[in-house]
């Protein structure tokens, strides 16, 4: 059995958000290590917290309870119980990424500086995301200066994915919302996307849009693999 190598790192996940994607995360985190016994696997401890404040609510409806007091709270507990660095497998709750990377001394990886990173420039990126990703800014600032465009769907269309996000939230999902992502990828595709670009974990458990040849790069992958290569003792 292999002994753990002195420099790997504790990681820390502020999950939840929703929980599926949550145990996504964690299954190809587990099926992307190199591992030939259990002691070849990371060490994680995984704050899977569905009851965080609805960031729905917050940044789309403006109404709903800050979840930056929670999310923070989850952050210094992970670091308490030991985590080296911190993960957070949800696009939209980055938005609060300054406020949780302010409330600890550790480290905290950031997925969408990592996916800006991952695509290919200069491109035009179709944009599978929340509404709240665009209407904060989340990505399209940060995609401009590193030569991206960011190009979002039609206001009917990101209605129906936030439909299909809370589909996947309730665990409902069927085939009629599996066409409409694929559809809707498609006519991104068709506005002068390049790439697409997969800016939602309730988006990365459906997986690829069906029928699109573009290149597609999941945020979430992207995170897998910085993951894995920060606790394993890269820079």
């Amino acid at each position: 059995m292999s002994e753990k190598p002195k420099n790997e790192k504790v990681i820390g996940v502020i999950g939840g958000m929703g929980p599926e994607a949550t145990v996504d995360f964690m299954h190809r985190l587990v099926a992307r290590t190199p591992a030939r016994d259990d002691a070849d696997h990371l060490h994680v401890l995984v704050d899977n917290n569905p009851k965080i404040p609805s960031r729905i609510a917050a940044l789309i409806k403006g109404t709903g309870e800050d979840p930056a007091p929670v999310l923070c709270g989850m952050a210094k507990g992970l670091q308490a119980q030991g985590a080296d660095f911190l993960v957070m497998p949800c696009n939209t709750a980055h938005y609060y990424l300054p406020a949780i990377a302010r409330s600890v001394t550790i480290p905290v990886l950031d997925m969408v500086e990592l996916a800006i990173q991952k695509l290919a420039k200069p491109q035009r990126v179709g944009m599978l995301a929340s509404p709240a990703v665009r209407k904060v800014g989340l990505y399209q600032a940060r995609m401009e200066q590193a030569g991206l465009q960011a190009l979002f769907p039609e206001a009917q269309d990101e209605q129906a994915l936030l439909g299909i996000i809370k589909a996947v939230k309730a665990g409902r999902l069927d085939d009629n919302h599996r066409e409409a992502y694929s559809k809707i990828a498609g006519k991104l595709l068709d506005a002068g996307a390049d790439a697409l670009l997969v800016a939602c974990t309730e988006f990365s458990v459906i997986g690829p849009p069906a029928g699109v040849a573009a290149p597609v790069v999941d945020a979430l992958d992207v995170l897998v693999e910085s993951t894995i290569a920060t606790a394993r003792g890269a820079p």
